[in-house]
């Protein structure tokens, strides 16, 4: 069980409230916006703040800029443009914000230039944790996408801010992932889809001691099916792994659980746009052939196991979905997942493209907004930034315990 202060249960009226958002949305050439999402969940929380009658700044890193030194296209200039357009309201952009010479005022906003440009950034260095600090009398982290980085935006400030809460949309990522693995309803189903086994291994592993089914897709499951002594061709696989994917097949067996392989699968005799499909029987896969999807007797029996799901936890494709010819397997499993009555959690940036596509994103209950947040989370892995309230909360406001995980 961690513990954290919400937003929503923190006076804000006449308060100086910094928010640290994750705002690093991609853009074009031109430095237009190319996808708002992040914009729009952070939204919440800046409303909540204005219509308290805090004098609201917020800040945000922006690209990977070097520390000292931020270059035109680093700066978060656009999307001030985007959050003014959003919130009906002026939304001033500060640059030199360690600086002297600005205010911000109740019922105002202002925008601090991309983060990441402060010398200790990314050091989480003290001493500019405190100065960030000292310009708030409360600090509010609703940056869930950033939240497996110990910066100093992201845990010094906590730790030196008269007060530190979770924003709405941290803390709604909270709830939901601790909904999914804190005491879930069972049977507790996790998809993991992607190219290598390499990638996800920490997270394979740490999956397979927690849930009912496994359900392995793209490259991965070609490592899965490999190591089960099954036929791939030419698939991209990790031959150096199979003892890793046998293992992890032996752990879930010994708990009664299972890893479903594919039955049948879609392959290709080469990686293209324009490549002409075959459907196999998942043991005549020919030497030259490379796996793409998973065929429509695979996708009805995982179809099957999702229905019959309580928690459904999805991170990566089963196939190359961007292609139509092999778009069927993750479109069956966008589909499944949307029609189960499981609790639904969806994560990753392969994931989201798959849930935009196929149009399924308002029956997910819940789609997350972290990239490596949401990994890391999987893994295991406690996060800095949730440390870093527990830390606050504990120190400054000894409370009834508020449950995360």
């Amino acid at each position: 069980m961690t513990t954290f202060l919400r937003m929503t249960e923190v006076d804000l009226a006449g308060k100086r409230v910094l928010i640290r958002a994750d705002l690093n949305v991609p853009t074009d050439d031109a430095g237009r916006i190319t996808d708002e999402t992040r914009i729009v969940a952070s939204l919440a929380a800046m409303r909540l703040a204005l219509d308290a009658g805090a004098a609201v700044m917020v800040t945000s890193h922006f690209g990977r800029p070097k520390e000292g030194a931020l270059q035109p296209g680093d700066t978060l200039a656009p999307v001030a443009e985007r959050l003014a357009e959003a919130l009906g309201r002026p939304v001033p952009l500060v640059r030199n914000w360690l600086a002297d010479g600005w205010s911000v005022k109740p019922g105002q906003i202002v925008l601090l230039e991309n983060c990441r440009g402060n010398v200790g950034e990314k050091a989480d260095d003290p001493a500019l944790a405190e100065s960030i600090a000292a310009l708030c009398d409360v600090y509010v982290n609703d940056a869930f996408g950033a939240a497996h980085r110990a910066e100093a935006s992201i845990c010094g400030v906590a730790r030196y801010a008269p007060l530190a809460c979770a924003g709405p949309l941290l803390a709604a990522e909270l709830d939901a992932l601790g909904q999914a693995f804190e005491a879930p309803r069972r049977p507790l189903v996790a998809i993991v889809g992607g190219s290598k086994v390499s990638t996800k291994l920490s997270i394979l592993r740490s999956l397979a001691a927690r849930v009912d089914r496994l359900i392995v897709g793209g490259g991965i499951a070609n490592t899965f099916l490999l190591a089960a002594g099954k036929p791939i061709g030419k698939s991209l696989a990790e031959p150096d792994l199979l003892d890793e994917a046998r293992a992890i097949m032996a752990m879930m067996a010994a708990r009664g659980a299972s890893v479903p392989l594919p039955e049948d699968v879609v392959v290709a005799g080469e990686f293209s746009a324009n490549a002409e499909a075959s459907l196999r029987p998942v043991d005549a896969v020919g030497a030259d052939d490379m796996i793409f999807d998973v065929g429509p007797r695979s996708a009805c029996e995982i179809a099957g196991i999702l229905q019959g799901a309580a928690t459904i936890v999805w991170n990566g494709p089963l196939g190359v979905f961007e292609f139509p010819q092999f778009a069927a397997g993750t479109a069956a499993l966008a589909r499944a997942i949307a029609d189960s009555p499981a609790f639904s959690v969806a994560g990753g940036g392969d994931t989201l493209a798959a849930i935009g596509q196929f149009g399924v994103g308002e029956r997910i209950d819940y789609i997350s907004t972290g990239g490596g947040a949401f990994l890391e989370f999987l893994e295991g892995k406690p996060l800095p930034a949730v440390a870093a309230l527990a830390a606050a909360a504990t120190r400054h406001h000894p409370r009834k315990e508020n449950a995360w995980l």
